[in-house]
């Protein structure tokens, strides 16, 4: 099949959430011998420099400059219309008329959108089948992001999380399915009640790039060293590395001092940064892998309260045989078993628990351990998961578009 593929942020290299998906669907599709294009966006020098890479995985790209300050404009250009401002910072009129040139000059068996953000650049596109992977509900976060919004800002968030819960609904009427990456964001797309067709498709993980050994050897642990895993200039992330620092710490400090949190991500805010001021714990910021920091922990912390979707972070420590003490709200993004394969804590009392338990019993850690390894390979493997993907795929094409010819209304 000739297939056009658009996603939000450029799908190379896989270093993160929005990039790793997108990336294992068209690096999948192109092995299966399909002739996939990508159009995305760039939003500097270094990333369209590393996003050449790609090159290797796909048929063509197609990646259009954008700039920050510009994109941030036409977010606020879109404030008093019914258009969500976010689908404004993700807006290129280079990208759509390249988009637009790509549909006037070949024959696509396939459109695939990853993200409703891109659906934009395609929803009026007629006579081609299309699938839009909307991945995570986007307007649930925004919604759940003006709860932890003072005023005004609150205001701003619950806004732009009713404005795209309507762009969510319309946007899958035109699309012939839509797809979620869980169970929980599969749900949560059928109760806007579109009559859509609609599937889900689990994110997987590298078994291999995230496995216990390296080079075939062990790593030994630090009993008292915990980490977390995450961009550090994303608010989830912020919002549960500054909880955890503020009422979680200080548990664990008063029953084991020697112990030591690393916090590892990209690009963290000053805010993040001070977090290394408290006693035991280190801010890194970028490092050129995560691996390193995650296997000598004894285990890594994950206590998000806002969490859509899978969470990478903790898929990657369990197939690295480290155990994950997560949120209720962000195991439910992962096929596991509270208790069985990671352990779910929702207070601070309670998370602090559950850490001391692991550092102390290195029974406890060795089967949470394997057991985490085990489920990651039977569960999130991306071959399974792009199993999935080729039958929902075949799916769409067996019973062809909703529309009649592949021209834009």
């Amino acid at each position: 099949m000739n297939i056009l593929y658009l996603c939000h942020r450029f799908p190379f290299p896989p270093k993160r959430g929005g990039k790793i998906r997108p990336f294992n669907m068209i690096r999948h599709l192109t092995a299966q011998g399909h002739q996939v294009t990508v159009c995305s966006l760039s939003r500097s020098d270094a990333e369209t420099a590393e996003g050449q890479g790609l090159e290797k995985h796909c048929k063509a790209f197609e990646l259009a400059r954008v700039h920050n300050p510009v994109q941030a404009l036409r977010m606020v250009a879109r404030l008093p219309l019914l258009t969500p401002s976010s689908m404004g910072f993700f807006y290129s009129r280079d990208l759509q008329r390249r988009v637009d040139q790509l549909l006037a000059t070949q024959q696509w068996d396939l459109i695939f959108v990853h993200c409703s953000s891109v659906a934009q650049y395609v929803e009026d596109v007629e006579g081609i089948p299309k699938i839009l992977d909307f991945g995570d509900m986007d307007s649930q976060k925004w919604l759940e992001y003006a709860n932890y919004k003072p005023f005004p800002l609150s205001l701003g968030y619950t806004l732009e999380g009713h404005k795209m819960l309507r762009a969510e609904k319309l946007l899958a009427r035109k699309f012939d399915l839509c797809t979620a990456t869980t169970r929980a964001e599969w749900e949560t797309l059928n109760a806007h009640g579109t009559g859509a067709a609609t599937d889900w498709f689990p994110n997987g993980v590298d078994a291999e790039a995230f496995s216990p050994n390296v080079d075939g050897e062990g790593t030994a642990y630090d009993p008292d060293t915990i980490s977390f895993i995450g961009r550090m200039d994303y608010y989830p992330n912020q919002e549960c590395m500054a909880r955890f620092c503020a009422e979680t710490w200080p548990l664990i400090k008063a029953q084991r001092p020697q112990m030591k949190l690393t916090i590892v991500g990209a690009d963290p805010s000053p805010a993040m940064r001070k977090l290394g001021e408290i006693a035991g714990v280190t801010v890194t910021g970028s490092v050129p892998q995560v691996q390193p920091y995650v296997r000598k922990s004894a285990l890594m912390v994950a206590p998000l309260a806002i969490a859509r979707g899978t969470q990478n972070k903790i898929l990657e420590a369990m197939a690295m045989g480290v155990p994950v003490v997560t949120s209720t709200i962000a195991a439910g993004g992962v096929d596991a078993l509270a208790g069985e394969h990671l352990l779910v804590a929702d207070s601070a009392a309670d998370c602090a628990a559950a850490v001391l338990r692991i550092c102390a019993d290195p029974a406890e850690r060795a089967r949470l351990s394997e057991a985490g390894r085990a489920r990651m390979l039977s569960h999130h493997a991306w071959p399974r998961s792009m199993e999935r993907l080729d039958k929902i795929i075949e799916g769409v094409r067996n019973r062809g578009s909703k529309q009649e010819t592949g021209v834009k209304k």
